[in-house]
């Protein structure tokens, strides 16, 4: 098993990150991937990433963070040639549903990472909330440039998971896919390809049933990755091995 994305410089996880990477472990996840959402969250994550050899991290600005966190392509670039544990770009991406970023400032920051995520080659990491026609616009317009998309805990519509699965894209379930209130997500995660799949927590948010109410963490992604494999159709054993196949491949790993 392997989370694909995570926030282990977010409270509850930094303080005892010790007891979480063992948890992880007890179950059988062998990667971690800690996600950056601000120029300070990479500055811990440059430290975490050296707390495990499990543990690999990302360099992005999240999309309600792009009004007080500004960066091009170049300093994204620099910054994750710098530590070769820094393995793919994001989380960016839109958010229409807060706005508490300028969508302007939004939609620049993502072309920036999306361009620097070019340049590395390495993959893109999209939050896409109630941006779906904006979302699929932008990354339309690179489709031609060899694009490694990842779009993070996946909630959109059917549609827009056929239109990105036409741009080769690659879908991470959350624990939301165990929501009782999640039938038209679950229906869009059974239409999924397998080698389109990956899991993740959102740790230490969106703990899934039936943590559901408590803080996240990485251990609890056996629940997603039981209710992923009951929506395919197949064993926990081959969704696991499907899912961490996929990671790798997509990661390069």
């Amino acid at each position: 098993m392997i989370d694909s994305h995570c926030h282990l410089d977010h409270t509850p996880l930094h303080e005892n990150l010790s007891e979480v990477i063992n948890r992880s472990k007890e179950i059988g996840i062998t990667k971690l991937l800690t996600i950056c959402t601000t120029l300070a969250s990479f500055e811990n994550i440059k430290e975490i990433v050296k707390k495990d050899k499990m543990i690999y991290g990302t360099y992005g600005i999240h999309p309600h963070e792009t009004v007080s966190n500004k960066v091009d392509k170049q300093t994204i670039v620099r910054s994750v040639n710098e530590n070769e544990k820094i393995i793919g770009i994001g989380e960016t991406g839109l958010d229409f549903f807060y706005n508490y970023s300028d969508r302007e400032k939004q939609i620049s920051s993502f072309k920036a990472h999306i361009e620097a995520s070019i340049e590395l080659k390495k993959p893109i990491i999209i939050h896409s909330r109630d941006a779906e026609k904006e979302t699929f616009e932008i990354l339309s317009s690179y489709k031609n440039n060899n694009l490694k998309i990842l779009m993070h805990c996946f909630t959109g519509s059917l549609e827009f998971s056929k239109k990105l699965q036409a741009l080769d894209a690659f879908f991470s379930a959350s624990g939301i896919i165990t929501f009782k209130n999640s039938t038209d997500l679950q229906n869009t995660f059974k239409s999924i390809p397998l080698e389109k799949l990956l899991i993740e927590t959102d740790s230490p948010f969106l703990a899934p049933m039936p943590m559901r109410g408590k803080k996240n963490e990485p251990s609890f992604i056996r629940y997603t990755l039981e209710k992923l494999s009951n929506l395919q159709e197949t064993t926990v054993e081959k969704m696991s091995k499907i899912t961490t196949d996929n990671f790798n491949k997509l990661f390069n790993l």
